[in-house]
């Protein structure tokens, strides 16, 4: 089975020219909090690592290494911090105009006195003078395009995700502790509780035991 840098946008795998460049792969950590933390810095969502996931030797720093003996080894605790992630798109605001307003600046400016009916000789002079004014009003008001009636076009929304990762290991790594001490703190507080309510309950036995033996 071929081994691939799990990071994004790495593209290294052992193979005869990687050994040649010293590019050495390791896998992630057993310990749970730790290899949460390769993970995130991976910036691959949603990843989660297996036992075949490896990272290769160009995201570590060079004293992250142990080359004390025959093979290269992480020190205990290192984490990844040395990536090339791909840049971020960025929309010029001619793109962010939608289809809908597009269309309606490319058609042509509609005049309202085209569509009126003209007056027919059989009707009398009355109807005729209001027709005529009508048609006046409507030849004096300037033209009115479809384009005018429309909303404004908004902005879209970046394709930067509200949960897009941050930068730093080492803000990942104190946010992940800090998510970690709270579910402990929950947990303590979990077990506490439920202590307390085995002692209330044991209380409340004991009284009405003995309120039993005061009645017989």
């Amino acid at each position: 089975m071929p081994v691939i840098c799990a990071a994004l946008g790495c593209k290294n795998r052992r193979s005869v020219d990687s050994k040649s460049r010293g590019i050495t792969f390791h896998k992630f950590p057993s310990e749970l909090k730790l290899r949460r933390v390769w993970e995130v810095s991976v910036r691959r969502v949603p990843f989660v690592a297996t036992n075949s996931s490896k990272l290769c030797s160009e995201h570590f720093k060079p004293e992250d290494f142990d080359r004390t003996g025959q093979t290269v080894r992480l020190r205990e605790g290192v984490i990844p911090s040395v990536f090339n992630f791909p840049s971020r798109r960025k929309k010029t605001e001619s793109t962010r105009k939608t289809k809908r307003s597009r269309r309606a600046e490319e058609r042509p400016p509609v005049v309202v006195s085209q569509n009126l009916p003209e007056a027919r000789p059989q009707l009398n002079d009355a109807v005729l003078g209001r027709q005529t004014n009508t048609s006046q009003e409507a030849k004096e008001s300037p033209p009115m395009g479809i384009s005018q009636n429309l909303p404004e076009s908004r902005p879209q929304p970046s394709d930067d995700h509200s949960y897009s990762l941050p930068y730093s290991p080492n803000e990942l790594k104190a946010r992940l502790q800090e998510a970690l001490a709270r579910v402990e703190s929950l947990e303590r507080e979990k077990m506490n509780a439920m202590t307390r309510e085995r002692r209330a309950k044991k209380m409340v036995k004991s009284l009405q035991e003995d309120l039993k033996k005061k009645r017989s």
